[in-house]
This record gives structure tokens, sequence and C-alpha cells, in this order.
């Protein structure tokens, strides 16, 4: 028992630790510049690489979530929106066709 808290202390320390540097190195990074650019597109590209690692590992349902998605990302142009959809119609394929 005595181990788990120790683990907890430690990992709530390194989370702790892990904000408190973002907010002090992003004081310290040039407001323009190369940088701010790729910060500026890192989460979209987190968000593309997880969806991506999950369509190309999955079967026929994640494609055609991934197509509706996409559809309604080109009509709509709202990420909120597109999002939404995607999960959506991931949950009812899995739910009618993958025997979720």
């Amino acid at each position: 028992m005595q181990d788990s808290w120790l683990i907890i202390i430690g990992l709530a320390l390194l989370t702790f630790t892990i904000r408190l540097s973002g907010i002090v190195l992003g004081r310290r990074i040039a407001q323009t510049g190369p940088w701010v650019r790729a910060l500026q597109a890192l989460p979209g590209s987190l968000l593309i690489a997880l969806v991506t690692v999950s369509v190309a590992s999955g079967g026929w349902l994640e494609w055609l979530a991934a197509a509706i998605a996409l559809g309604v990302a080109v009509v709509t142009n709202s990420l909120p929106i597109t999002m939404l959809v995607g999960i959506v119609s991931i949950y009812l394929l899995r739910l009618f066709f993958g025997g979720l």
C-alpha cells in the first residue's frame, strides 16, 4: 500500500513539474517566427496523427467513418462539427455492424 501512495505522489509531482515548465518555457519563446508557427500547428498535427493511426489500423468501418467526417469537414469547414460527426459515425457504425 505504501508503494501505491509513493507512485501517486511521484506522478502528481511529475505532472505539476511538466505543466509548470510549460508555463515557464512558454514565456521565453519568441512571439513570432518559426517556433510560434510550429507550436500553433502542433495540436492539429497530433489530432491528424491519432486519426490516421486509427483509420490505417482499422477496417472498413473506420474508413467509412473517416470518409463521412471528411465530407462534413469539406462542407462545413468546422472542426467541432467534423469531430462530433466522426465520433458519432464510428460509434453508430460499430454499434450496428461491428458488434460493439
